[in-house]
């Protein structure tokens, strides 16, 4: 079992600087899904229902101020330096336990940042991976003390697309080559039965070890147009928007209805995805109040600073 120490030589740093931090240039963009993608959906016989993604739509037009986002994923070496200088203990470490999946998702007793798989595993040579076991409230914590905040859904996804809407931040022809997802690892899976095979696979040989990658291992050829890294697929990422729907009328599967309000946004999808789930204006939604999984990590926000004034942060 991995300690604490692995990932401590010379003691807890300072907040990462805002040096890995891009600037997204204000204005308009176009947030949401038109209605050809969902037929495009459809049309592809994807394991989802078109009522999946209509919370997608309206596809409308979006204006934001200039804003600053993390290049990458915050990172297990991060987290750890977070956690050595402030003592945080985590929503899962305080619960015994986080999500995994096996068969099904499940509490695995003793899953959490550094125990990514529950007892017995460790972030041993996974200091530059996104840290995952992160609930909301850790995610605002760690924010917090560094100086910055979450992002909101619509500043997630401007830098994930770029100012035009594209389905994946490089465009809109999938390359399994360009992120970790499902389809890098298993090939091109195209139904649940042959997804289930493929995390079975893994599964049975390794246990419920988060399939991570170093993050920025697919930059810059992954990246948005603004060179964010990791938008796609590796892990899911907290935003502080709380659920809602872009037109309250607009008609959704029921599970989608009963979180809005109540859970908050969560973009970009993971290592377990399909193609499908992973695209730029794709939504998810977590509880806030102390939910946690083993493909579910953040990055940091904030305001850019006016434009020659500098900039003082930790």
């Amino acid at each position: 079992m991995t300690s604490l120490g692995d990932l401590h030589t010379t003691g807890p740093t300072a907040p990462p600087a805002r040096a890995t931090m891009v600037r997204v240039p204000g204005g308009t963009f176009l947030q949401g899904s038109p209605e050809r993608t969902l037929d495009w959906l459809e049309a592809e016989g994807q394991a989802f229902p078109r009522d999946w993604f209509t919370d997608e739509t309206p596809q409308r037009p979006v204006t934001l101020r200039d804003y600053l986002i993390d290049r990458y994923p915050v990172t297990v070496t991060e987290f750890a330096d977070f956690v050595a200088r402030t003592g945080y203990v985590t929503s899962a470490e305080r619960a015994g336990g986080s999500m995994v999946y096996s068969d099904y998702w499940e509490i695995r007793e003793g899953a959490c940042w550094h125990r990514p798989a529950g007892y017995g595993s460790g972030v041993r040579n996974r200091g530059d991976h996104p840290v995952v076991h992160i609930s909301y409230p850790d995610a605002e914590a760690y924010a917090t003390w560094a100086g910055k905040r979450l992002p909101t859904e619509s500043e997630w996804e401007r830098a994930a697309t770029g100012r035009a809407y594209r389905l994946w931040p490089w465009g809109d022809t999938w390359d399994p080559t360009r992120a970790n997802t499902a389809e890098w690892t298993g090939g091109s899976l195209r139904g649940l039965d042959e997804w289930r095979k493929w995390w079975s696979g893994i599964h049975n040989a390794q246990g419920p070890v988060p399939q991570t990658t170093p993050v920025g291992a697919f930059s810059p050829h992954g990246d948005s147009p603004d060179g964010c890294a990791d938008m796609t697929g590796n892990v899911y990422e907290w935003t502080s928007t709380t659920a809602h729907l872009y037109a309250p009328e607009t008609r959704c599967d029921p599970t989608i209805h009963l979180v809005m309000g109540r859970f908050r946004a969560i973009r970009g999808g993971s290592w377990m995805n399909f193609r499908y789930q992973v695209r730029c204006a794709e939504r998810l939604y977590g509880d806030p109040t102390g939910w946690s999984n083993f493909a579910l990590g953040f990055r940091c926000a904030d305001d850019a600073p006016e434009s020659g004034a500098e900039h003082h942060g930790r």
